[in-house]
């Protein structure tokens, strides 16, 4: 090699940012933060796309997207290339409690945090909550979830082979499908994956024919109490993700109702259960009932389907930071070891 480009070559690896770690995240204790003044984020916007099921990626039915975020930088960031996490929120939308207070602990640690607001770049589609359900669906937050991760991937302080995907009982959901490689390759045919998914009480509903993983470890929590779980249906789905490549741990949190780090003191009953719900994914990416072998293909249909499956009662929401304690513990460690996979390439 000549000189010039010897030296070229050093300056360029001088002048490249190294890769941080947070051992915070691996210690599990988490910053307590103010979430209304602590740490304020940057509004960003996203290239995506609004795909009403997985068939639709990449066809006209998936419409682009501008998607909304709001990205939270750690101090680290620009001296080092910091792992990040991108957060999905539930089906009452993003709340201050929770996903902007997760990302503020992020950001304390050391690790940048992208908290997608879904619903708001598709108020047109709809506003309410029941309509945004039948309107908005998981798939468009994958949709976002994958659009946040080509953004992070070229940021120039974060390390994208260090992105996890975070999600919160809807959000939850979408976490747990894109870990399989047929709905990564719909939605990001780049090759970009994510280093880890976590899901917190995530309904486990939708199972997919094609079973292969994208091999990123997965985390599964979910309130032994939750009416919107069936761990027998989580623990089959477990099952087919560690079938197709991916390590897969669960956790349920004894005595824990559905969103135990929510603003709410409970536990009060709230909305209709799906976890009766059954849905199969066939490799064309259609999604149809398991009863009616409708294909879930828009609104009304996808209204007609959980109209029909939808138990009659709720399901128990509640704050307890107890069990918030125990899962920041749970996540942090879980994190901390596919953040530090990335780095070392094995991931």
């Amino acid at each position: 090699m000549n000189r010039p480009l010897a030296a070229l070559l050093l300056f360029a690896a001088a002048a490249a940012p190294a890769s941080a770690q947070s051992p915070a995240l691996a210690a599990g204790s988490w910053p307590a933060v103010d979430g209304y003044a602590d740490g304020r984020g940057v509004a960003v916007e996203l290239d995506s796309a609004s795909p009403f099921g997985l068939s639709d990626f990449g066809t006209e039915a998936g419409t682009p997207t501008r998607a909304v975020a709001t990205l939270f930088l750690p101090a680290e960031a620009g001296r080092a290339r910091v792992p990040a996490v991108v957060l999905l929120h539930g089906a009452a939308g993003v709340l201050y409690q929770r996903e902007m207070t997760y990302a503020r602990q992020f950001q304390a640690m050391g690790v940048a945090a992208l908290v997608i607001d879904v619903f708001a770049a598709r108020r047109d589609r709809a506003t309410g909550f029941i309509e945004r359900l039948l309107e908005i669906t998981e798939t468009m937050m994958i949709a976002d979830a994958y659009a946040g991760l080509r953004f992070l991937a070229r940021h120039d302080a974060v390390d994208p082979a260090r992105v996890a995907l975070m999600g919160f009982s809807y959000g939850g959901m979408a976490s747990v499908l894109a870990a399989y490689a047929q709905v990564a390759e719909k939605a990001a045919p780049d090759g970009l994956r994510f280093a880890a998914h976590v899901a917190f009480y995530g309904p486990c509903i939708a199972r997919l024919e094609d079973r292969r993983a994208t091999g990123a470890p997965v985390l599964m929590v979910w309130g032994g109490e939750d009416a919107l779980i069936d761990p027998e249906r989580c623990a089959e789905i477990a099952g087919d993700l560690r079938a197709g490549g991916a390590p897969v741990r669960t956790i349920a949190y004894p005595g824990a109702f559905h969103q135990w780090d929510g603003a709410w003191e409970g536990p009060f009953e709230i909305g209709r259960s799906l976890a009766s719900c059954r849905f199969r994914v066939s490799r064309a990416g259609i999604a149809r009932d398991r009863w009616t072998f409708l294909p879930m293909t828009d609104p009304w249909l996808r209204r007609i389907i959980l109209g029909l499956c939808a138990d009659a009662d709720g399901y128990k929401i509640g704050r307890d930071d107890r069990v918030r304690a125990m899962s920041n513990r749970d996540v942090g460690r879980f994190l901390a070891a596919a953040f530090a996979a990335g780095e070392r390439g094995d991931g």
